[in-house]
């Protein structure tokens, strides 16, 4: 039997498959990043990726007997007759491999009468289906050595091999536990280890879908979606590094925060009632000299519920009470939620249903639903005129002195049952229904947000956001949501900051403490020792539970609370460094040891430790009673930050770690910045820095800049080389660009002495003194 030819073109770098019913185009984005495309008749926005990523790449295209291969430097793609695609490393390893087997779905005693016939990509199988009967799906062979992280703050643990998961955005109020299979952001980009080798795959589509990663069969794991189009991502790299900053590159990178925002925050649903609760709250943080840079408002402060109104029987005067504060070093981050209470009196709510920028019904009515305000419109973010009448709007409260904005119940969250899926929104240029915009709703509400304070003020906006979606790490910090004060949501901590940081999200943070129940003295200990690293560091909580500030469970809980907080600020300026080398290669401040060791099995399940960067490794202790802990450190030579002892690599070793200690380890020959410490982070620059050689010898790139504009996207910053030779000679060398403030002195601190360096004017070089 003769075989099947495969017919294709091949133009502009799109190469597309026909196989006589349907196409399969890929496009060559860069060399190690294709995409995958089936026109199913839905015309969607991206939201994830904007702008054209696309550069020029040699490739080639080769027919063979069976398939056609298109090759890059870092890709092979192979593609057949019946429209199956495998995909290889430059090596010829496989990566990413088409199951053609018989799907083997678990019986979970449907009717037949509820199977449907799915489209999937280059084969028809029957499942069930979701909800819909127009839905494909993806269907990938597993290998026996494959783990696969990723998928954003998922609960569980890091490898997500074994589970399923789906992507709709959604106010979960019960306690997370591993079994749910989704909370309130969709991050649908997944990163493999396939027999070592790294991968990526992401899905570029905002309706509801799906990802079993090898629960129903350990031989395959399978993407599937209700509606939408057939678009991934294919995406390449030598190591796991590579391959998430392939990601980000993709779908954007973290913006750099001002620097105060790296500083530890206090939150409270209820300290907005009362002026004078906000402040015996910022002064007891300076009786007790607790630094703090923020203090977060809940919706306690607004007139009614309404978006962007003061209570101003609680704040007669906002304006001047929110200067009071920044005055004592302390911003403000009001909540926003989406719901705009329904009141023919309220201005808000008459200009949106005059221009017709809420949701609406079927029948053109405006949707109401009860939320906080009681019943109330929803903005239709998904329209660019929303978002900029929302943005303007934000300034009322940057005006009142507001630092940011936190903006939460954007899933969107709603009282009176859910939001129905036919409720009519805008994507973008044509009408569409929440079925297709309910993921984006929050990321759209960050966008808007976002560029509203970024265009009214000038400086790097401080927006925290609950739920997201791909390419969200653009506008908005975020950080998990609801959790609980319970032991099992602090140990969730590590593998959820973990895999939002490999899915594009840098900065992120729990609710130290846990936001609802009663947390104990011991578990708020531990919480802000793990935490400590976390990029976003705050504690919050809800107004029905016990306090959880860091004095109300006595002195020996609120010493060993100053003791973390004061070590969190002398790493602020290592932590901004790593900030700044995310926004060249994508990669997060705080991330899972298979990050940065991803050829150590050891590490690949790997749940209660983690990375800051490449040289601080910390394992915290998230069990309840627990005083010692087995820890494993990676390939390399490895410091006690506490006591100085070396202990070699690849090796498990037993600390001891009584409930004032967190075992955190440097790398061995690291030099880490070593910032001052300070009650309040400053905008003025500093005159000094400090730095620390761990080992004998060393080299450390140090960044600065302004810490608040954008002035450093034009070039305007300065780095700063500090080295140690194996022979004990040290030197700083400065590289000017264009940010005029440079420290006068430079302090190096080695094993036994101390030496100063003073910053010549006149030749803009250090010299010893």
């Amino acid at each position: 039997m003769a075989k099947q030819s495969i017919k294709f073109e091949n133009q502009d770098q799109q190469v597309t498959f026909h196989d006589g019913t349907k196409n399969l185009r890929l496009t060559v984005v860069t060399p190690a990043i294709v995409q995958v495309f089936q026109d199913h008749g839905n015309s969607q926005n991206s939201y994830a990726i904007e702008g054209n990523k696309q550069v020029k790449v040699d490739y080639q295209v080769t027919p063979t007997d069976d398939y056609v291969e298109v090759t890059t430097s870092e890709l092979t793609l192979d593609v057949y007759a019946d429209l199956t695609l495998n995909v290889y490393d430059a090596d010829k390893n496989p990566l990413v491999l088409d199951y053609k087997g018989e799907r083997q779905t678990i019986d979970k005693h449907i009717d037949e009468a509820h199977k449907k016939i799915v489209r999937s990509e280059g084969h028809e199988v029957s499942t069930l289906s979701h909800q819909d009967d127009t839905y494909y799906e993806v269907v990938k062979q597993l290998a026996d050595d494959e783990q696969i992280y990723g998928l954003g703050d998922k609960t569980g643990y890091l490898n997500k091999r074994g589970y399923e998961y789906d992507n709709w955005n959604f106010d979960e109020p019960r306690p997370h536990i591993e079994t749910f299979t989704h909370l309130y952001k969709s991050i649908p980009v997944m990163f493999g280890l396939k027999n070592g080798r790294p991968y990526g795959l992401f899905f570029d589509n905002t309706y509801r879908s799906h990802f079993d990663m090898g629960k129903e069969s350990q031989h395959y794991y399978f993407y599937s979606a209700v509606d939408g189009n057939l678009n991934y991502y294919i995406l390449g790299g030598n190591s796991l590094k590579a391959v998430i900053s392939n990601y980000t590159y993709l779908t954007g990178r973290v913006p750099l925060p001002q620097k105060w925002m790296l500083g530890y925050q206090q939150s409270r649903w209820g300290y907005s009632m009362s002026q004078d609760r906000v402040e015996e709250i910022v002064d007891k943080f300076a009786e007790y000299h607790l630094p703090l840079e923020a203090i977060h408002f809940d919706i306690d402060y607004m007139d009614g519920y309404r978006v962007f109104t003061w209570d101003n029987n609680k704040f007669k005067h906002p304006q001047e009470f929110l200067s009071k504060l920044k005055s004592k070093g302390v911003h403000v981050i009001p909540i926003l939620d989406p719901g705009v209470k329904q009141d023919e009196d309220y201005d808000i709510y008459k200009e949106g249903v005059a221009k017709g920028y809420f949701a609406k019904n079927k029948d053109g009515s405006v949707y109401i639903n009860r939320v906080w305000p009681g019943q109330s419109a929803f903005p239709d973010f998904g329209n660019p005129a929303v978002r900029d009448w929302w943005g303007k709007h934000c300034k009322f409260l940057l005006d009142s002195g507001a630092a940011g904005i936190w903006i939460d119940m954007n899933e969107p969250a709603t009282f009176d049952g859910d939001m129905p899926e036919d409720v009519v929104m805008t994507d973008e240029d044509h009408p569409s229904t929440l079925k297709q915009l309910n993921n984006v709703y929050g990321h759209n509400m960050a966008r808007a947000t976002y560029n509203g304070i970024k265009t009214a003020t000038g400086k790097r906006p401080y927006v925290i956001t609950r739920a997201a979606f791909a390419g969200t790490q653009k506008y908005s910090t975020i950080w998990t949501g609801d959790n609980q004060s319970i032991w099992p949501h602090l140990q969730m901590m590590i593998p959820q900051i973990s895999n939002l940081g490999m899915s594009g999200f840098g900065f992120a943070g729990t609710d130290i403490g846990g936001f609802s129940a009663d947390t104990t003295p011991e578990l708020l200990t531990r919480w802000i020792e793990a935490s400590i690293f976390s990029p976003l560091l705050r504690n919050h909580s809800a107004l029905q539970v016990r306090d959880q500030e860091p004095w109300v469970f006595g002195d020996k809980v609120l010493s060993i609370y100053r003791k973390y907080l004061h070590l969190r600020y002398h790493f602020i300026p290592y932590l901004y460094d790593c900030f700044a080398a995310g926004t060249r290669d994508g990669l997060p401040v705080m991330r899972p040891l298979v990050l940065n060791y991803d050829d150590d099995e050891n590490v690949r399940n790997l749940n209660d430790e983690y990375m800051v960067g490449d040289q601080i490794l910390v394992a915290p202790i998230v069990q309840q009673g627990q005083t010692a802990r087995s820890v494993y450190l990676p390939a390399g030579d490895w410091i006690d930050l506490w006591s100085g002892v070396q202990y070699g690599g690849c090796n498990n070793i037993i600390v001891d770690a009584p409930i004032d200690k967190l075992p955190v380890f440097v790398k061995m020959n690291t030099i880490l910045p070593w910032g001052k410490f300070v009650e309040h982070m400053s905008e003025e620059p500093d005159d000094t820095m400090k730095f620390r050689l761990f080992g004998d010898s060393g080299s450390y790139d140090h960044y600065q800049d302004d810490g608040v504009d954008f002035k450093y996207e034009d070039g305007e910053y300065n780095l700063y080389t500090v080295t140690v030779a194996e022979n004990g000679d040290a030197s700083v060398t400065l590289t000017n660009n264009g940010f005029a403030p440079v420290y006068k002195t430079i302090e190096l601190e080695l094993t036994g002495k101390e030496l100063t360096f003073k910053y010549q004017e006149q030749s803009k070089k250090y010299t010893l003194e």
